[in-house]
């Protein structure tokens, strides 16, 4: 700290013996440490005295941690019997002294100053706590408990909230404290009994801490912090605050909530307390109610302190006043109140460790977090500094030329003009920061970008949206409209991003929310720009799914894909929280559409290849089937009972068998059962067999595909099942296993080897696959399947029509065309690989095509894919570049490593000429 700087001049008063004397006493301490304390007692013989009498413990200050400390001190001091009152006083003042010293040594950082006196409080409450709980049982009057029960407070927990709560403590805070007990320790009759006693034990202990004796006093102590402090007791039962905070609980009280902790007695009920009010502090979905609440309340607290108007230092409270301590802490817990529900990473006690989550998750700006977190730090040592001239809980800088001068030697810096230049510099830039967040400028800026409007012309003509009829909505928008211009001016064409944005707000039903997103993270609002400047599909689904963007702020939107099981783990998380079958089903689509948005965001930011993209949509839609399988089939159970036997799988086929989805894929699929000789089910309205499974196939199908609130999660197509439209909906494994042996066609058995079991019984799903592959094993003719594949893609030619040049899927060495080639020549070399890479690599292992061939169907198969995927991303129409924004061509031309459209065109036509050529030859 800068103080060491000041203590390595000259001593403050000139006195060689007590110098001499000091020298010799702290003589094995660190330099600036050694010469503060002979400075100190050059000064005061009285301070020299007390510091002497803790020598042993000093010399060690610069090794010890804040724990360790009090550890030593409490075990030398209050592990003996004896009157409370003082043994607590005296802990505090060798504590505080002790911190004292090591603070404006520079030995300890400020954190480490702050949780000395946090350890100190929560070692008083607890140990009081304890003696009071055991005179009570003693006494009879907490029925049931022993006196083993005492050390845990026989079920009453101390909840330490604010500075305390965030190991924050000054050296004259108050504690702010939540006393509760968990009354399912006590007998219905023995509850008031209990009551009572909790309430005299708190107000006991409260003494304790905060009685002014001759030893003066510990902490003052303030429970105002509990449920409606004006009516109810001192301790309350818990069930008691969780009724009360989940019916009448304001945002305030959320606020405090972040920086709760157990500090003393049963430290385990209180975490389970705090457990189960979680729902209420931490809102599931992002709470912009929190930002004018929190706004409302610095507004009141300047207005009652009278702390408002232009910022001056003198008498400036640097806790409550503007740019003070109060308004970093408002800034950092609203924050955390807004995303914290979704992202958990947000939940931690400590002011700075708060801004830390906040910068990793993209809430706050790395260079606001460093200014806020200098200044708390700053902000913090100044305040207690003030605390240490005046011995008093105070926040107020001086009124003069004197008190400053005298601050400012004791924060080390001899030029009073620049240590108050630095201070006022430090408040005002914190404001900054903080009132742009509470307050942003209402000023309609116009931003000079080439083709773009001011904002008062663009809000003029938007005036007759949904999403702008509330003035409340109208407010917001005025707020956020100049930074969605400074970023759309960045735009490769910002009149035709600005065009596609007009077309994203329209699409709202309302606004508040999405415009609060805006002002409460920018990072969002400029991927709102960047995907108006490359995806009018994403923009308009974002538009009627405006949800998910709350999954953007959550906190892991940009992290690493996680593995099948931990999406299935999430989603049926999802699933569970929700109790009627409804319910889930919206669960479920929401969840979804989350992380499909994810997977598009990620693709159009050059995050993902067109391949990973892909494999991830297959993911996707595996685990959502596979999770909510299980949902439909306990709906359906409650209806018609259990299914018979082992019940029913899903088997994927074409690209959701072969892992290979794009953004807008339907899902080609067949539901198989095994009843195991099972002929009815047993319920209320028992079915037969056949029967069952094929109304379940419905259910499953309708679950998937109704449109509800939240949409509709994938179109679903069954035409791939044994005998198609004209076999029955679901299929049993022996009629499957039958029908592929002796009676599919050459088109199903081609089928068959792009598909996987992806939901249902384990053993079921292990049954199917091994029919599969002793179907794919066995023996085919492969001049009749030759013969059957082109008649095929005759059949496909036919249906197409003309190819144009960007329908890469259709036509002769399209991406379809090579897809049945390689499915032919699976079945060929009886090979079991669902992926088109593998299939063909096989097909070369086995000799059936040449390694050029080879080259020259994948690097076609490459860039057909990696043009559908951009296509089916960017738009539901066809894809023709003409028509396209010049963000969408861009990222089309990123995809496909081409520089310009005519180059991808000539790449195209070259590579299906290739591939058509290899396919003839392979199929003649």
């Amino acid at each position: 700290m800068s103080f060491n700087t000041q203590i390595t001049r000259q001593p403050l008063v000139h006195n060689e013996d007590r110098r001499v004397e000091a020298h010799g006493l702290f003589e094995a301490l660190p330099a600036p440490l050694a010469l503060l304390l002979e400075n100190t007692a050059s000064c005061s013989p009285y301070l020299a005295g007390l510091m002497s009498r803790e020598a042993d413990w000093i010399a060690q200050l610069a090794t010890m941690s804040a724990e360790e400390l009090c550890a030593d001190v409490w075990n030398d001091i209050a592990t003996g019997q004896g009157d409370l009152k003082a043994l607590f006083r005296q802990a505090k003042r060798r504590i505080a002294l002790l911190a004292a010293v090591a603070d404006v040594g520079g030995v300890w950082p400020l954190a480490t100053v702050t949780r000395a006196l946090t350890y100190l409080a929560d070692k008083c409450l607890q140990r009081g706590l304890e003696d009071l709980t055991a005179a009570q049982i003693a006494r009879g009057k907490l029925p049931g408990q022993t006196t083993q029960d005492a050390k845990a407070g026989a079920g009453m927990c101390v909840l330490a909230m604010g500075k305390m709560g965030a190991y924050e403590l000054n050296y004259s805070s108050d504690i702010d404290m939540i006393c509760l007990f968990d009354e399912t320790r006590f007998a219905p009759d023995d509850y008031l009994v209990a009551r009572q006693t909790f309430v005299k034990i708190t107000r006991s202990l409260m003494s304790l801490m905060s009685d002014v004796t001759g030893d003066g006093y510990v902490f003052r102590t303030d429970l105002r912090l509990r449920p409606d402090a004006s009516v109810t007791p001192v301790c309350i039962a818990m069930e008691t605050a969780e009724r009360y905070y989940e019916s009448v609980g304001r945002t305030w009280e959320r606020a405090a909530f972040i920086k709760a902790r157990p500090c003393a007695g049963d430290l385990v009920a209180g975490e389970q307390f705090l457990e189960r009010l979680s729902p209420f502090i931490w809102r599931k979905h992002l709470d912009f109610a929190a930002i004018e609440d929190a706004h409302d309340m610095r507004l009141k607290i300047r207005n009652h302190k009278g702390l408002g108007g232009h910022m001056q230092l003198d008498g400036h409270n640097m806790k409550l006043g503007a740019g003070g301590i109060r308004e970093i802490e408002f800034f950092t817990q609203t924050r955390q109140l807004i995303a914290g529900g979704r992202d958990q990473s947000l939940r931690v006690l400590g002011t700075c460790d708060g801004l830390d989550r906040l910068v990793d998750a993209g809430w706050v700006p790395k260079d606001a977090s460093d200014k806020l977190q200098a200044a708390y730090v700053a902000h913090r040592e100044v305040e207690h500094r003030l605390q240490m001239i005046g011995d008093a809980q105070t926040h107020e800088l001086p009124k003069g030329d004197e008190g400053f001068q005298r601050l400012a030697r004791f924060m080390g810096e001899d030029d009073v003009a620049k240590f108050r230049a630095t201070l006022l510099a430090r408040l005002e830039e914190v404001a900054d920061v903080t009132d742009s967040f509470f307050e942003p400028d209402e000023a309609e800026e116009v931003v000079e970008t080439v083709g773009l409007a001011s904002p008062a012309t663009y809000l003029e003509q938007w005036r007759g949206i949904p999403a702008l009829r509330s003035e409340r909505a109208v407010s917001l928008f005025k707020r956020v409209f100049p930074t969605i211009l400074r970023q759309m001016g960045q735009a490769t064409h910002p009149a035709e991003a600005m065009d596609v944005f007009e077309k994203f707000i329209s699409g709202l039903p309302a606004g508040v929310q999405v415009f609060s997103l805006f002002e409460a993270n920018t990072q969002l609002t400029k991927l709102i720009v960047d995907i108006c400047a490359t995806s009018p599909a994403l923009a308009t689904y974002l538009s009627r799914n405006s949800a998910v963007l709350d999954a953007v702020i959550g906190g892991s939107f940009f992290a690493e894909w996680p593995s099948a099981e931990e999406l299935r783990v999430l989603l049926v998380a999802q699933i569970e929280d929700v109790d009627d079958y409804e319910g889930q089903l919206d669960a479920a689509r929401r969840w979804q559409k989350e992380w499909h948005f994810r997977i598009g965001v990620h693709h159009l930011q050059g995050l993902l290849s067109p391949e990973d993209a892909s494999a991830q949509y297959a993911d996707l839609a595996r685990v959502t089937l596979a999770a909510l399988l299980p949902v439909v089939e306990r709906e359906f159970a409650r209806k018609h009972g259990a299914a018979p036997g082992r019940g029913a799988m899903v088997l994927g086929m074409g690209s959701v068998g072969a892992g290979s989805l794009n953004a807008q894929s339907d899902l080609d699929l067949i539901v198989i059962y095994d009843a195991d000789g099972v002929e009815e089910s047993t319920g209320p309205r028992p079915l037969n067999t056949r029967t069952y499974f094929a109304r379940f196939t419905q259910a499953f199908v309708t679950a998937l595909t109704a449109p509800m609130a939240q949409g509709r999660l994938y179109e679903v197509d069954l035409r791939l099942r044994p005998s198609g439209q004209a076999g029955p909906v679901a299929t049993s494994l022996q009629a499957f296993q039958s029908y592929q042996t002796t009676d599919a066609w050459v088109w199903e058995h081609l089928a068959l080897t792009r598909s996987m079991a992806i939901a249902g019984e384990a053993s079921l799903q292990a049954d199917v696959e091994a029919v599969r592959c002793a179907v794919l094993e066995g023996s085919f003719d492969a001049e009749r399947i030759k013969r059957e594949t082109q008649e095929m893609r005759a059949r496909l030619a036919s249906a197409a029509g003309p190819v144009g040049t960007w329908n890469v899927k259709s036509g002769a060495g399209g991406r379809q065309d090579i897809e049945l080639l390689s499915q032919a020549l699976c079945l060929i070399s009886q090979g079991t690989a669902r992926q088109i890479s593998a299939q063909l690599h096989d097909a070369k292992a086995a000799g059936l095509l040449g390694t050029t061939q080879l080259a020259k169907l994948l690097n076609a198969h490459r860039l057909f894919t990696h043009v559908q995927m951009a296509a089916r991303l960017l738009s539901d129409k066809p894809l023709t570049p003409d028509a396209m924004g010049a963000g969408a061509v861009d990222m089309l031309l990123r995809d496909c490593d081409c520089e310009t459209v005519e180059e991808l065109a000539d790449r195209i036509a070259e590579c299906r000429k290739l591939a058509a050529e290899v396919v003839e030859q392979l199929l003649a």
